[in-house]
């Protein structure tokens, strides 16, 4: 088995005085993982015994960046199965994501000074199409399965954003729209359930999105809250027929450019009166009123009032506790944020592979996250909708006439 005590004598006199510390931290954490693999394999190093359990297959190495510089480490490999060290933690699958589409773009020719500074940085000086090829692989199979993952259940919630990416394509630069879809399950928890990739935003990209859902198993789908995107409700309405809900958000910023900046303030508290009302009944008549009163200052405001009424207040059809989730893609909004922020260190993509690639890491990764966390939508409410109790519909017969 391996000595209780550190040869620091030996150290010592085989290192020099800047590189002692960093040596005797090597010294311990190699020393540590032999002990932790000893324990797994049930034997020492050249050691016979009946309690054998598996057998050294050599080492990997690994480098480990600390405050007192980088450790070359040698990570004991077994015959049967792997080992990892406890105190090393591995990459995550998006950042594995986020090596392979450097190292994608370094070896297909599109590499950028940026990129190239960021491979120095993450000390990748040398990069093999082997490795790339295997690290591609791996990564791909687990997003392909999670994106291609069958659905099953009521789907009652959908929300729908894009996020537009560039990516490098016949020679030019193309800017793409990425589509994320979440949903809430019957159990009101949230989903990532889609991504998707495409030139543009048309009625046709719309529904083959909406397709491939329904043909995984999307179903019960009761409302679909979206941006204005082109092409998208039409798509909805042939493909799901649910409810579109226009985003209030990105609505009140559309409303509040037909206004001058200084009378914002007024408009926006003006408009929100619809917003505040408990019912879908008293919402309408609050919201032509507004439109009313503001139509002859801003003529265009007035219209778009018009002309977009049924879209922004669909929302106020359904359970009260849920509104709050509904009038809004606010629940896209992080996940977006993190998509960009991933997708700004990449900058131009070199491919439509490399962007399913990362972005779906990240989704695998926040959906995950989301699984861990309470419940987005309330059941009680959630299994009215689902289930209404039957309205009672007995015919009341006139008493007869003597």
């Amino acid at each position: 088995m391996t000595e209780d005590r550190l040869p620091l004598a030996d150290l010592l006199a085989k290192a020099g005085d800047g590189d002692f510390l960093r040596s005797v931290a090597e010294a311990v954490l190699q020393m540590l993982m032999e002990a932790d693999v000893e324990g797994l394999i049930g034997a020492g190093r050249y050691e016979r015994s009946g309690e054998r359990l598996n057998y050294r297959n050599g080492f990997r190495d690994r480098t480990l960046d600390t405050r007192l510089g980088p450790m070359q480490l040698r990570i004991p490999k077994l015959r049967q199965g792997s080992y990892f060290p406890p105190f090393l933690e591995p990459r995550k699958t998006s950042e594995k994501a986020l090596v392979a589409v450097i190292q994608e773009a370094w070896i297909g020719g599109v590499s950028t000074r940026r990129v190239d500074d960021l491979v120095q940085a993450m000390g990748l000086s040398g990069i093999s199409k082997s490795t790339v090829s295997k690290l591609c692989k791996d990564i791909d199979e687990r997003v392909g399965a999670f994106l291609d993952r069958p659905l099953s259940g009521d789907w009652p919630y959908l929300w729908l954003d894009a996020t537009y990416l560039r990516q490098r394509e016949g020679g030019r630069v193309v800017s793409v729209a990425a589509i994320v879809a979440v949903a809430c399950d019957a159990e009101g928890r949230r989903q990532i359930v889609g991504l998707h990739i495409g030139p543009s935003e048309a009625e046709t990209f719309w529904a083959a999105f909406l397709k491939s859902l329904v043909k995984r198993g999307l179903r019960g789908v009761k409302v679909v809250v979206s941006d204005a995107h082109e092409g998208l409700k039409g798509a909805i309405a042939r493909v799901l027929g649910a409810t579109w809900q226009r985003c209030r958000v990105h609505w009140m910023r559309n409303a509040l450019a037909h206004v001058p900046k200084a009378q914002g303030s007024m408009a926006a508290a003006a408009l929100r009166q619809a917003f505040l009302q408990p019912d879908h009944a008293s919402a309408p008549a609050t919201w032509r009123h507004v439109a009313d009163q503001l139509r002859p200052r801003w003529p265009k405001l007035g219209k778009l009032l018009d002309d977009s009424e049924a879209d922004v207040l669909a929302y106020m059809q359904f359970p009260a506790a849920h509104r709050t989730k509904l009038h809004s893609t606010n629940t896209l909004e992080r996940l977006n944020k993190e998509v960009k922020r991933r997708a700004d260190v990449v900058g131009i993509f070199p491919s439509e592979a490399s962007i399913v690639r990362l972005i779906g890491a990240v989704l695998l990764e926040a959906n995950d996250e989301w699984q861990l966390q309470h419940r987005y939508i309330g059941t009680e409410a959630l299994a009215d909708l689902l289930n209404p109790a039957p309205i009672n519909e007995t015919l009341q017969l006139p008493p007869k006439v003597a």
